[in-house]
């Protein structure tokens, strides 16, 4: 597949949210925007440093009629230890499938001490109400990074 770029429409997506519904990117339609991030892994230090600071930007996020919703290869009761945990008030979606990971583009071979291996890299989407990809976050940098997008939604 080619890589996602800014200005097109975003794969749709229909998977488990940690809110017991299945969660589609067409039941957002009339958010100003949506705030997808890919993540690797519940519970990982790098992964709670970024959901953390969405969880402390929420409100200012919102205040922009976005909306945030993460997804990560884990299961539902990894995503709600999760949630419970760091108490995220914000929905968790389970790809353990993989396939919205692909066809985001975020399923890729990584290395790590010299061994290759599937995984997530670490990226976020914003999505217009028109159903376009607006910006894309590449290699995100955990901490500090909410910050970014709400840098974003108040300067578009």
């Amino acid at each position: 597949m080619a890589a996602l770029k800014e200005g097109i429409k975003a794969p749709d997506f229909n998977l488990q949210g940690s809110n017991g519904k299945n969660v589609a990117l067409k039941d957002f339609e009339g958010k100003k925007r949506i705030i997808l991030y890919f993540y690797p892994r519940d519970n990982t230090p790098g992964c709670t440093t970024e959901a953390c600071g969405f969880r402390d930007s929420l409100k200012a996020i919102e205040k922009k009629d976005a909306v945030v919703l993460g997804v990560s290869p884990d299961g539902l009761a990894s995503h709600n230890k999760f949630i419970d945990k760091f108490d995220l008030p914000f929905i968790l979606l389970s790809d353990e499938e993989k396939k919205t990971c692909k066809d985001y583009g975020v399923w890729v071979k990584k290395k790590m001490y010299g061994k290759e291996y599937m995984g997530i890299a670490r990226t976020t989407f914003i999505i217009g109400k028109d159903g376009k990809i607006e910006k894309i976050y590449k290699k995100v940098k955990p901490a500090g990074h909410s910050e970014e997008i709400l840098d974003f939604l108040k300067n578009n």
